[in-house]
C-alpha cells in the first residue's frame, strides 16, 4: 500500500508529528548544543574535523576524522567535561571515536 505524500508538509512538521521522529531531531540538537558549548576550546583548525556524536545517560561522543584529532581531544576531554558541566550537561565520560574513511 502506498501512502501519497503531502509535499506541503516540511521535515520538521513531520519531525514532530512523529514520536520516533521527534525523539531522534531533540537527540540530534542536544548533542549539537553541546558541541557549540565546547567549540571554542577545540582548536580553529581541528574544528572541520569534529561532528557531534549521541549523548546517551552520561556519556557523550565525539566522531572524529583522523587519530590525531583524536589524540588532541582525548588530551582535551577534561576541559570539555568541565564546560559541559558549567553548562548543566552532566557528563562524567567524553568518548572520541574515529570516524572511518571510505
Amino acid at each position: 500500500m502506498y501512502r501519497r505524500l503531502n509535499p506541503a508538509v516540511t521535515l520538521l512538521e513531520a519531525a514532530e508529528g512523529s514520536p520516533t521522529l521527534a525523539g531522534l531531531a531533540a537527540r540530534a540538537r542536544d548533542a549539537n548544543e553541546r558541541l557549540a558549548a565546547v567549540q571554542d576550546l577545540i582548536p580553529a583548525e581541528m574544528r572541520a574535523a569534529v561532528q557531534a556524536g549521541p549523548a546517551e545517560a552520561e556519556v557523550w561522543c565525539l566522531l572524529v576524522n583522523g587519530s590525531a584529532a583524536a589524540a588532541k581531544l582525548r588530551q582535551l576531554a577534561p576541559l570539555l567535561q568541565s564546560r559541559l558541566k558549567s553548562r548543566g550537561w552532566d557528563v562524567s565520560t567524553i568518548r572520541i571515536k574515529v570516524m572511518s574513511r571510505r
